[in-house]
């Protein structure tokens, strides 16, 4: 796997051992050349599999970049994928439905890659938008099956849709953050 992109494009990426679906070359540019430059961005990677999401984006500008990843057996090898990365990236091994009710800060942009058998997806949205996990007027986007389309609505609690791209049988959504905390925290 390469880097599409950036700093690092063409940077050969390592595949850890273990149940991995990796974001596929075209999706992953298409999905960066929405994004443009990332440059102060912070971004959260989650089910991060082999760190390649957050290496893009690190690629791009993004800093920090966090990265969070349940399955252990991957560590050594994000570890080693990220090693060359000059900003800050850091790894969390973590459950991503207890990470975000604790995550220590707010991000600019979360990208969610759940694996495909993964039941009920939208609690990672749920959870985002609960515990205003993004800063005002970012981006949460989640890789999800085709056939999960109907299970999502246009609002989840803060966040609304904006847009959706579809990639063969897969498709990546994208919801806003509400302004309104930011007006909010301005009166006060």
């Amino acid at each position: 796997m390469r880097i599409t992109g950036g700093l690092y494009r063409g940077r050969v990426i390592t595949c850890p051992p273990g149940e991995i679906r990796p974001a596929m070359d075209r999706m992953r540019e298409s999905l960066f050349s929405i994004l443009q430059d990332l440059s102060g961005d912070s971004f959260l990677d989650l089910f991060s599999g082999s760190g390649l999401v957050g290496i893009e984006a690190a690629s791009r500008g993004a800093s920090p970049v966090h990265l969070v990843e349940l399955d252990k057996g991957k560590r050594t090898t994000i570890l080693k994928n990220i090693s060359f990365v000059e900003s800050e990236i850091q790894l969390f091994m973590a459950n991503v439905l207890r990470f975000i009710p604790q995550a220590k800060r707010t991000y600019d942009i979360i990208y969610a890659d759940p694996p495909f058998p993964m039941k009920n997806k939208t609690k990672i949205a749920e959870l985002v938008a609960k515990h205003h996990t993004l800063n005002p007027g970012g981006l949460f986007i989640i890789h999800y099956p085709a056939e999960e389309q109907k299970q999502w609505a246009d609002h989840i609690g803060s966040l609304t849709w904006t847009d959706e791209r579809v990639y063969g049988r897969s498709l990546v959504r994208f919801y806003r953050e509400s302004d309104e905390e930011k007006a909010e925290h301005a009166d006060h």
